[in-house]
């Protein structure tokens, strides 16, 4: 608990068994975790073995492959039914450290930012975690265009380690939205469409062969969806072209 607040870990996996037990211990470490739901899309390796061995967390199998953001749709639903207030994203591929959940957690307590991303452009130190020159071009390209487009000033929109607060999972449509990666650039603007705020927190990361990654031809798919997304925001938000991804709002849009 946090301030009387359940908090709830999720943790997207595919083919994460070398490095779940890791990551697992590590998120359990913090007394503020209330809960860790693991849900494996139909991995080919033993991570539904090893989940299985971890009494407190609650472990979930698709019996086929949904994709990363059909994974996201399972793990939120899950939580929510769980009775989550304070819902924390982790990869189990240990890229990003667990050791920032209670300052994620702190900062969705507190009221002020009802979605945190870990950033991995923050301080600098994504080139020294390893991170392909080329993806570090492309993140920060990219997210350039989408603080355009969206009209806010995140240092990035990529990475994979976020907090939500029960508010904003509740409010937006999160079932509409793609099974694939990006998935993540589309719940960003509908957070944003909903007119909640987003923090950021600086986050090392760590690239190494166990860690999860996709191909340079799945990365060109995924920024172009990201631009297509924020594109649409932007139509929608002048009035030129309504999408029902970004629905006029009862109460107006506050951005």
């Amino acid at each position: 608990m946090h301030q009387g607040k359940k908090v709830v870990v999720i943790m997207p996996a595919y083919n994460a068994a070398l490095t779940l037990r890791k990551t697992y211990e590590e998120v359990m470490s913090h007394d503020c975790v209330d809960r860790v739901i693991l849900v494996d899309d139909a991995s080919t390796d033993a991570t539904s073995e090893v989940a299985s061995e971890f009494e407190k967390l609650k472990f979930f199998a698709h019996p086929e492959n949904r994709g990363y953001g059909g994974n996201q749709k399972t793990c939120y639903r899950l939580a929510l039914d769980e009775g989550a207030d304070i819902i924390v994203m982790v990869h189990p591929d240990y890229q990003y450290t667990p050791r920032l959940i209670p300052t994620l957690v702190g900062m969705v307590g507190s009221g002020l930012y009802p979605c945190v991303l870990a950033s991995r452009i923050l301080g600098g130190g994504a080139l020294k975690g390893g991170m392909p020159a080329w993806k570090y071009v492309a993140n920060r390209g990219l997210t350039f265009v989408q603080n355009l487009l969206l009209g806010a000033k995140l240092s990035e929109y990529h990475t994979g380690y976020r907090a939500f607060s029960r508010e904003v999972l509740e409010s937006i449509p999160l079932e509409d939205n793609s099974d694939d990666f990006v998935f993540d650039g589309q719940m960003l603007a509908q957070v944003l469409w909903w007119g909640f705020t987003i923090g950021e927190v600086s986050c090392p990361t760590k690239y190494f062969p166990e860690a999860s990654s996709i191909n340079f031809g799945r990365s060109v798919t995924y920024g172009v969806g990201c631009l297509r997304t924020a594109l649409a925001f932007r139509l929608a938000k002048w009035g030129l072209r309504p999408d029902p991804a970004f629905p006029e709002l009862a109460s107006g849009n506050r951005l």
